[in-house]
């Protein structure tokens, strides 16, 4: 096995980064040293935390000229979209910063005479995050910035793919003036990976990613008994009802399937219209799909990259050629963008029609430029169709009836349900998933909940 991590970019197949893979020896310093250091950290002041991390936000947006064509280089984000994960991340960090006195602060039940009782919030200790490489920054703010407000130490895996991720925010709390193993990052194999969970310092694991690599994260921490969150997989519905905008629900639903080349977890990867506004929708879909400008992502006209390996777009491939083959119709030659070639990840999004759910294209993820349009007949059928599926991220109604919105929304099988919104994660709004697409929580004061635990205090003032 190779002791080297070595970055295939998907913009030229060069090798982009090489580091050195952590040792077993580097891995248990690390959990050693973020562990005494989260004995001082966990007695800091939270307005201290707060400050400390504002200067690491400050000094991570000042890299924002060098994040971008990293972004591109490494995951093949076009530099047109780069600055906007920055700002997310900014985003999403001082939220849960501005949030954190109030989502920490004791909890304190009906008094009684005599006593004082109260429960408090404890930090955990070591905060493995694991993030994945398709919102490399997003993902991995969600655990990161809230867990050190709540007086844990963290250590960052970040996926092989974008190693230079890590390194960025390594360096943004350096410049910060963090604290020695406040903050630190591992590039580790698989087998490490699971030797750090092992680890007795370790105290929770928040990991994104696939299915699969849920598992296995649990299968490491099945002798363990610590915290595991999962943010995995999705395969996300979408329901245009008869009444919605449709000009507005195209742009929208557009936008939300093919993003980032379609590599989001939350992406809308099939999509159920009324009978009534069918046809119009799916001219529209496809005529807009089709202005899509496929290319170098460090060109600034580029609207859509390549995907992240030639391995995923011939995935994506395979499950398009599929359903043709099982009577789909796909709406958009692939010759339509003249980048889009077999055996690279240069892929063009791709619309299909006379699908359904015998179809890999519209049970298991795809995670690309794809999304399959079934015609439904109403409210009863579209709900059906949408829990017909062993994910549960996001879902999605395009409807101007508020009313039926919440109603179809209390039965819909989701971590979250969008009225006329899509592809989006709210700081103020939990994260999670149900079935396959995980558990455990990011983000919201509840997101606090899972990075810390309860302690009762119960006091008897006097004899």
């Amino acid at each position: 096995m190779s002791d080297k991590l070595k970055l295939i970019s998907p913009v030229d197949g060069s090798i982009y980064v090489e580091r050195p893979l952590a040792s077993a020896a580097d891995v248990d310093a690390t959990f050693t040293q973020a562990a005494q250091a989260q004995n001082a950290w966990k007695r800091v002041p939270l307005k201290e935390r707060a400050a400390l991390l504002g200067k690491f936000i400050d000094a991570f947006v000042a890299l924002s000229d060098d994040i971008v064509p990293e972004l591109a280089w490494q995951m093949g984000r076009p530099i047109a979209y780069g600055a906007g994960e920055v700002k997310g991340f900014e985003d999403r960090a001082r939220y849960m910063i501005s949030i954190a006195e109030e989502a920490l602060a004791p909890v304190r039940p009906a008094p009684i005479d005599g006593f004082d009782r109260y429960i408090k919030r404890d930090p955990l200790g070591v905060i493995f995050t694991i993030a994945a490489w398709n919102f490399p920054y997003l993902i991995a703010v969600n655990s990161v910035v809230p867990a050190l407000m709540a007086g844990n130490t963290v250590v960052l895996k970040h996926s092989g793919q974008t190693p230079l991720c890590a390194e960025r925010m390594m360096q943004a709390f350096e410049q910060a003036g963090a604290p020695d193993a406040l903050f630190q990052i591992l590039h580790m194999d698989h087998d490490l990976t699971s030797r750090a969970i092992q680890h007795p310092a370790c105290s929770y694991v928040a990991f994104t990613g696939s299915v699969a690599g849920g598992h296995a994260i649990q299968q490491a921490a099945v002798n363990r008994f610590i915290g595991v969150g999962l943010e995995l997989g999705g395969k996300d519905p979408s329901y245009v009802r008869a009444d919605a905008d449709i000009a507005f629900t195209v742009e929208n639903l557009v936008d939300g399937a093919f993003f980032n080349s379609g590599q989001s977890c939350c992406g809308q990867e099939r999509i159920y219209v009324a009978a009534e506004v069918y046809d119009t929708f799916v001219e529209q879909f496809v005529e807009l799909t089709k202005g899509y400008r496929l290319g170098d992502p460090l060109d600034a006209d580029t609207t859509i990259g390549p995907m992240v390996r030639t391995r995923a777009a011939t995935f994506v491939r395979g499950q398009i050629a599929d359903a043709v083959r099982a009577g789909a119709k796909s709406l958009i030659p692939e010759s339509h963008y003249a980048m889009s070639k077999e055996g690279s990840p240069y892929l063009g999004p791709q619309v299909l029609v006379d699908v359904d759910h015998s179809m890999d294209i519209m049970t298991e993820e795809t995670f690309g430029p794809a999304v399959g349009i079934v015609k439904v007949a109403g409210d009863e059928e579209a709900l059906r169709l949408m829990n017909d599926s062993r994910y549960g991220l996001t879902a999605s109604i395009w409807t101007t009836d508020v009313d039926a919105a919440k109603r179809i929304g209390d039965d819909v099988e989701t971590g979250t349900w969008f009225m006329n919104r899509c592809d989006y994660l709210d700081p103020a709004l939990t994260w999670t998933g149900v079935k396959d697409s995980g558990r455990g929580a990011t983000l919201s004061s509840v997101g606090y909940e899972f990075l810390t635990r309860p302690k009762s205090y119960h006091l008897r003032m006097g004899k």
